[in-house]
């Protein structure tokens, strides 16, 4: 499905330029910043889901030997209820509440206090002696009894926005969102044959295994300087210098390597206590979480109701679809509800739809991103219903998708029209993979469902420096998760015309390089590779002006060819190439060094599309579901490092494959989780599967010099709804809520037999 192009590094597997530290260990993360005179801080948190805060005696940890500072919530400003930036949803008042509780807690696990001492140890002891009174309140947990009018309010503040007037009295339900075109009650009218399904789908962890850590320090000044792992040390820094009542020229970000994200270190958590203990204690602070915490007290994604309707003829014609849909967002807004309106429907043609969303408040931790967020609940539905339509009517579960597939031309349900895109060639390969055309093994079942993610773009900043030797420093400020530095270089090298082993990316702090939005949304190798594109670009227009000048002739009798300056055709000059290294040598002679650098808001990110076929099988007598065989195609635009990109559709699908099989949030009547470790919060191991087979799809994006789409999202999307339809293919019959555990299949079993 790949067209041909004439690269000479793009589209190459070179070795990663930071695989070498990071398998050494000489790499730094969060927990690896050691300074003189640092100490550490450690959080104390609520033992409720939901209670009033009555009072908070810390006296008895303060006179402690080696306690250095105690911080509340009374020791952070108040802050407006603006939106809060990056990739995920909810407002500024609501992280600042998140960090620290202020009068009431929502979850348990919310931060009441923290404190700053000599030790890890002296921190415990500290944190059992700060006193707290508590009014308990009755929880929430139950996402469709919050969205009740009589329910306990968990925010006496919270209007639901989205409707056309503000609402006279407060409620749960924060933010509604509706998506809509054509007639409906019509197009339903029309359908031969209707499906309708209910499906519950349980909270999960994006299961990072670096915890959050970080190191603040904060000079007699009032500045300070953060060492974090995050998705977006710009973005991260904005937070902290609101929540802690600075000016964003007083807070510097450092940032360091990051043991995974996922969407779930775009925000928050440790940085603003640490800025804040050191500033009371005059020494660097550090801050660790474990892995409990992590689990207790972090955004995981939001647990969710869907109810889906879809009509359509006999020839599988899509006459009509419904979609509403209830999202938890924990103890504060910010589920990613839009994101799931926008995508749920996006693959298909449709001419009447529907899309209701909700963002419901409940005693749980407050959600964050999680890769392509809110997709792979809404899609679930949309994927299994078409599942369910396609046995109705007999036909292929591909045909039926290829039948309604979107196209170039197509109005995406949010608004615009698609430009190129590669949804049908992923059908058409799916359909002829191997994995698709043998046989389902005996007694298992084979699900197919589609992913998407419309993909961003943002603001990118990069410098591209040129040594004397001619060798190349790329500087951009976007955290390496997926490979970017090696993407970068690629893109670089390509650009340029020089080797790839000449470039090297510098991830800069927030006063060495220009802004750049999060790690996230699939943007970077876009948006930041765009920009490093357009950096080179300079230095290029530089080198020729160089080059005119040295050879005594005008800017545009030189061109550009293979890293060196040339003789435009026809320019009839008796001169020699000039290589970058060549002119990077005499750049002291012709203007100074050379340089380039771009600064941009990224447009035209283009959506990418995915096939996944899944086989499984399932032990009836156990209920346990083993994964046979997995296969990913998914449309990369132009795959910029295939190996990188192969790595992201098997990550995906990872996790994916988890959340659809075992991963969920268990917790009790009083709200508290059950299962906050991975001994009992079951993520995928590499014994649990078979090797995800890949194909990339290449339908270049027009709007990147390299083609470029983002792969990062879009890979998680589908195996919910894969996974929930060899289910059905291999039992007979559809269990509707997630996870696949053994004790649900084995019950939905049972209750056939019965």
């Amino acid at each position: 499905m790949a067209e041909a192009h004439d690269f000479r590094v793009v589209g190459t597997r070179p070795v990663r330029p930071d695989g070498a530290d990071k398998v050494t260990g000489r790499a730094q993360y969060g927990a690896d910043m050691n300074l003189p005179n640092m100490i550490y801080g450690k959080v104390l948190r609520s033992p409720h889901a939901h209670a009033l805060i009555k009072s908070i005696d810390a006296s008895k940890a303060l006179a402690m030997d080696g306690v250095y500072a105690v911080i509340t919530g009374d020791d952070f400003p108040t802050v407006g209820g603006g939106a809060l930036g990056g990739e995920g949803g909810g407002s500024m008042d609501g992280l600042a509440q998140n960090i620290m509780a202020r009068g009431k807690v929502r979850y348990h696990g919310h931060a009441v206090a923290a404190v700053a001492a000599k030790s890890l140890s002296v921190a415990d002891a500290a944190l059992a002696a700060i006193e707290v009174e508590y009014e308990k309140l009755e929880v929430v947990l139950d996402v469709l009894k919050a969205m009740e009018p009589d329910a306990v309010l968990i925010d006496e503040n919270c209007f639901t926005s989205g409707l056309p007037e503000k609402p006279e009295k407060p409620s749960n339900v924060a933010g509604v969102m509706t998506l809509a075109r054509g007639d409906l009650d019509e197009g339903f009218a029309q359908a031969d044959v209707i499906i309708e399904n209910e499906h519950v789908l349980p909270m999960a962890h994006q299961g990072y295994i670096e915890p959050h850590a970080c190191t603040a320090s904060v000079n007699e000044e009032g500045f300070a300087t953060v060492w974090a792992s995050s998705q977006g040390h710009f973005e991260l820094r904005g937070q902290v210098a609101t929540l802690t009542g600075k000016g964003i020229s007083q807070v510097k970000f450092v940032p360091l390597e990051i043991g995974g994200g996922f969407g779930g270190k775009t925000k928050v958590y440790l940085e603003p206590l640490a800025v804040m203990l050191s500033e009371k204690s005059g020494r660097p602070v550090k801050m660790m979480m474990t892995r409990e915490e992590v689990f207790r007290a972090t955004g995981p994604t939001s647990g969710t109701v869907a109810r889906v309707k879809v009509g359509a003829k006999n020839d599988g014609t899509i006459t009509a679809a419904q979609l509403w849909l209830a999202m938890e967002a924990g103890g504060f807004s910010g589920a990613p509800h839009m994101p799931a309106a926008m995508a749920v429907f996006a693959p298909y043609d449709l001419e009447n739809f529907k899309v209701e969303t909700f963002d419901v408040l409940v005693n749980k931790p407050a959600v964050a991103a999680y890769r392509a967020p809110g997709a792979p609940q809404s899609m679930h539905a949309m994927e299994v219903a078409l599942n369910e339509l396609a046995i109705t009517l007999n036909m292929d579960p591909i045909d039926l998708r290829m039948k309604n597939a979107a196209d170039e031309g197509t109005q995406a349900p949010y608004g615009p029209k698609f430009p190129v895109i590669g949804f049908k060639q992923c059908l058409e390969a799916a359909k002829k993979h191997p994995n698709y055309t043998k046989p389902v093994p005996e007694g298992a079942g084979r699900g197919v469902a589609a992913g998407f993610w419309f993909n961003i773009g943002q603001q990118s900043s990069a410098e591209v420096h040129i040594n004397d030797d001619g060798t190349v420093q790329v500087v951009e400020g976007s955290p390496d998760i997926g490979g970017s530095r090696a993407s970068m270089c690629i893109m670089a090298a390509e650009t340029l015309g020089v080797p790839y082993e000449a470039v090297r990316t510098i991830i800069g702090d927030t006063e060495s390089t220009g802004f750049c939005n999060v790690t996230g949304g699939s943007r970077t190798t876009f948006a930041t590779g765009l920009a490093v594109v357009r950096a080179c670009e300079d230095v290029i227009a530089s080198c020729k002006a160089r080059a005119a000048a040295t050879w005594g002739v005008d800017e545009d009798q030189v061109e550009w060819q293979d890293g060196q300056a040339v003789p435009a055709p026809g320019v009839n000059a008796d001169v020699k190439p000039l290589k970058l290294a060549d002119l990077a040598a005499k750049a002291h002679k012709t203007g100074g060094p050379i340089m380039g650098k771009a600064s941009l808001n990224a447009q035209g990110a283009g959506a990418s599309f995915a096939v996944n076929i899944v086989d499984l099988g399932i032990d009836r007598d156990t209920g346990k579901v083993d994964v046979l065989s997995y296969t990913a195609i998914q449309d990369a635009g132009i795959a910029i490092h295939p190996s990188y990109v192969e790595g992201q559709y098997q990550g995906g699908a990872v996790q994916g494959i988890g959340w659809a099989l075992n991963e969920e949030y268990i917790f009790n009547a009083d709200g508290v989780m059950e299962n906050a470790g991975f001994l009992d919060y079951r993520i995928p191991v590499a014994s649990d599967l078979p090797m995800i087979d890949t194909q990339i799809i290449e339908v270049p994006n027009p709007s990147h010099p390299f083609g470029v789409r983002g792969v990062g999202e879009t890979g998680i999307v589908a195996p919910l709804a894969a996974c929930t339809n060899a289910a059905r293919d291999a039992l007979g019959f559809l269990v509707r809520d997630l996870p696949l555990s053994p004790p649900r299949v084995l019950a939905a079993i049972d209750q056939q037999g019965a």
